[in-house]
């Protein structure tokens, strides 16, 4: 039989906070929390007060863009000046950690794009996507994805897009400078929201009906229900104690087949790598409506942690502009942590660091403004660079196929001691 966890001679990995406990009303029966295990959570009040993204109709995003072109023809016409283009730095260096939200703003670092002999092209592009956004998507309530728009742009003339890439970044200095996010204007996702399944009633609304839905993700079978591109419309009914989100698409079909989310009283949530903006805004809105923590488990490497988790959490530089809504601030940290690896004795199941996951790690110890606030994540990167190896999630199957079911995530939960 597999060896179970043993107490670690090594020091103790870093401390870390728990998860909040449910807030009950004055009249119901106060009965006694469970020490250490996830209850539902309240929302701190700064998340109580946020509102969803403000839902812009067509209508009010068509003419937002019919603004901008009337100011450049102004500037054009009457001013006889170069017109010119503002848009949010998207990056971590116009950056900053709101320990009160809990997510990444953006500061007022802007770039300007003005019509000149060397822009011309880039400025041309600029207009004919806005023009193409709201002719064809908004004025006529039509859709596109992002590979779409960069095959549209061959009919532009000299002033199409040569590779998709650039058709990609127009599209999100687009979305920053409007302040409406793309999903408004019509463009949809080419990658998948994520997959969920356990303790959750999704009640989504039939498109040409407009008829409720009800879709209960503990009786589909053996698979799961698939995330949307939009999600601010889905209402939800849920038992849950916690939602557990998982990084591996394998580790997550291992917890459907044997019903783990039924053991747990959870909702299980598939992430396939870093998160999709549709399948964090599904977890936030899920866990802010019906007061439930997130627990996220992941490999135990940089990516895992800096990236996976961090961009879950907090949300990323790059999208800076909307993060308030595409990030899970109640998000918490449960493993794989490098302590793990000693706890479990799992040294015979790890792989070297390569060279990438150190600069990744120091990187983030350096650069990241959430790292460099939180002690415990610098200290859990720190072991993890000292201890010269990474492991992933898979790594417990070395004390049976089912152990991480039957033992690790039952034995982390009653603990409670999570990564900020």
């Amino acid at each position: 039989m597999a060896a179970r966890k043993k107490t670690a001679k090594k020091k103790a990995a870093p401390r870390a906070s728990k998860p909040a406990t449910r807030k009950t009303s004055s009249a119901a029966k106060k009965t006694p929390a469970k020490a250490k295990s996830p209850t539902k959570a309240t929302s701190r009040k700064s998340r109580n007060n946020e509102k969803g993204p403000e839902v812009v109709s067509k209508a009010a995003a068509s003419r937002a863009i019919t603004r901008i072109a009337d100011e450049i023809h102004q500037v054009i016409v009457k001013k006889r000046r170069k017109p010119a283009l503002s848009f949010p730095i998207r990056s971590l260096s116009n950056v900053k950690y709101d320990t009160r939200r809990g997510h990444f703003e953006i500061l007022g670092k802007t770039v300007t794009r003005t019509l000149s002999y060397n822009t011309v092209k880039t400025f041309a592009q600029s207009m004919r996507l806005l023009a193409t956004t709201k002719n064809d998507l908004l004025d006529k309530d039509d859709i596109a994805g992002k590979r779409e728009v960069y095959y549209n742009s061959k009919s532009w003339g000299e002033c199409r897009f040569d590779a998709q890439p650039e058709s990609d970044t127009l599209l999100d200095d687009m979305e920053a400078m409007l302040g409406i996010n793309r999903e408004q204007l019509g463009y949809i996702p080419e990658e998948r929201g994520g997959d969920i399944c356990g303790h959750v009633v999704v009640i989504d609304k039939d498109p040409t009906t407009g008829k409720d839905i009800k879709v209960d993700c503990r009786k589909l079978g053996t698979g799961a229900w698939s995330v949307p591109s939009r999600v601010e419309h889905l209402r939800f009914q849920s038992n849950a104690k916690f939602i557990l989100v998982v990084e591996t698409s394998s580790l997550f079909q291992r917890l459907v087949h044997h019903r783990y989310y039924d053991s747990a009283k959870c909702v299980i949530v598939s992430m396939s790598g870093v998160p999709t903006r549709a399948c964090r805004r599904f977890v936030r809105r899920l866990s802010d409506d019906q007061k439930i923590p997130v627990i996220a488990f992941t490999d135990g490497d940089p990516y895992g942690y800096c990236n996976i988790y961090r961009t879950l959490k907090v949300g990323s530089g790059q999208a800076a502009h909307i993060n308030r809504y595409f990030c899970v601030p109640q998000a918490q940290y449960l493993g794989v942590t490098p302590q793990d690896i000693v706890d479990y004795e799992l040294q015979d199941a790890t792989h070297p660091l390569e060279a990438a996951d150190i600069k990744r790690a120091n990187d983030a110890l350096k650069n990241d403004p959430f790292i460099q606030h939180h002690k415990p994540w610098q200290d859990t990167l720190n072991q993890m660079l000292k201890m010269g190896v990474r492991i992933e999630q898979q790594a417990f199957a070395k004390h049976g196929l089912n152990f991480v079911l039957e033992h690790y995530l039952p034995e982390k939960l009653k603990k409670g001691a999570f990564l900020p």
